[in-house]
């Protein structure tokens, strides 16, 4: 009702004279103007509400297991959808804010009207069974932050719209059958935190941009079929915690680190192809380190001595 006192005050404002010029009608005038605009507006809320709820019926509707009947007895139509089960709407526009369908043994597939939530901040469908590609129409959930489909059979090539999520703090892909390459808009994503495409089947290099993720803390690259060298980009994320890089066709040699990380505290590059021995001055740089793993790789030559200088490591 606020936004209704704040437009009519402006209308106030730019019509003075005409008004006064006419006082006659202005009574009249205003309950019509008043009445088409409250109209307007209760309008606009009910359809942005139904949107919602047809988006999430639809998505009900490409549901063809529901075991536990979550859905099936929850989400109705005669209910508002604020109250379904797994649905969180928010405070102040009452639209559908999250999505938390995790661990409901769903089997289905990702409708295009789920693009249609355009408040969405939180989805995930973490651990279900869902099916198939995801539709471009996603692209349009511009206010999401957290984006999670780990475990499920979702297929074909990771959508190069995701790297338009500029909100964006956790992405998870992991545990799934995509395939190609990691597209390079992932690496628009600033203000990602933390990066889960492990378990896929991917091909290719990992993309020297991913240097450009300045707020990245957990990178999980784990049995996806990448090859090629590892960029020395990768140990100028400052803020990095966490990198697992294992199970890959990864080659050449250890990268680098040239600068002080003193959030790193797990490397994981086991079972792959590595080779050449390890840098002098690696451990120089990295204060904090609890977890290195390198097993199942063609190092030689001798272990930095700097290496037990990482007490933390050595009281892990």
């Amino acid at each position: 009702m606020n936004q209704i006192y704040k437009q009519l005050s402006f209308m106030k404002l730019r019509y003075p004279l005409t008004a006064m010029r006419n006082g006659c009608f202005l009574i009249p005038f205003t309950v019509i103007l008043w009445s088409s605009f409250v109209a307007t507006l209760v309008a606009d809320r009910v359809t942005s509400i139904n949107t919602d709820q047809d988006a999430l019926l639809a998505l009900e509707d490409h549901i063809v297991n529901d075991p536990q009947n979550l859905l099936t007895t929850n989400w109705t139509a005669t209910t508002s959808v604020c109250d379904w089960v797994g649905v969180t709407c928010g405070t102040r526009h009452r639209r559908v804010r999250a999505l938390k369908l995790s661990h409901m043994g769903l089997t289905g597939t990702i409708p295009p009207h789920l693009g249609n939530l355009s408040y969405l901040v939180f989805a995930s469908f973490y651990n279900n069974s869902f099916s198939g590609s995801l539709p471009d129409e996603l692209a349009k959930l511009r206010r999401l932050k957290y984006f999670s489909i780990q475990k499920n059979y979702f297929g074909g090539e990771i959508p190069s719209w995701l790297g338009s999520f500029t909100r964006l703090h956790t992405l998870s892909l992991a545990n799934n059958s995509f395939t190609g390459a990691i597209p390079p808009s992932l690496f628009h994503l600033s203000e990602l935190d933390g990066l889960d495409l492990s378990n896929n089947d991917l091909q290719g290099h990992i993309p020297r941009e991913i240097g450009k993720l300045p707020k990245l803390r957990i990178l999980y690259l784990s049995h996806t079929g990448l090859s090629g060298s590892i960029p020395s980009a990768v140990f100028n994320i400052s803020s990095l915690q966490v990198i697992d890089l294992t199970g890959n066709m990864l080659s050449g040699s250890f990268p680098s680190a040239n600068v002080t990380m003193s959030s790193l505290r797990i490397i994981d590059f086991g079972f792959n192809n590595l080779t050449s021995s390890l840098p002098s001055n690696l451990f120089n740089n990295l204060p904090n380190l609890e977890g290195l793993y390198l097993s199942r790789n063609l190092f030689h030559g001798q272990i930095p001595a700097a290496l037990f200088g990482c007490t933390q490591l050595y009281n892990h």
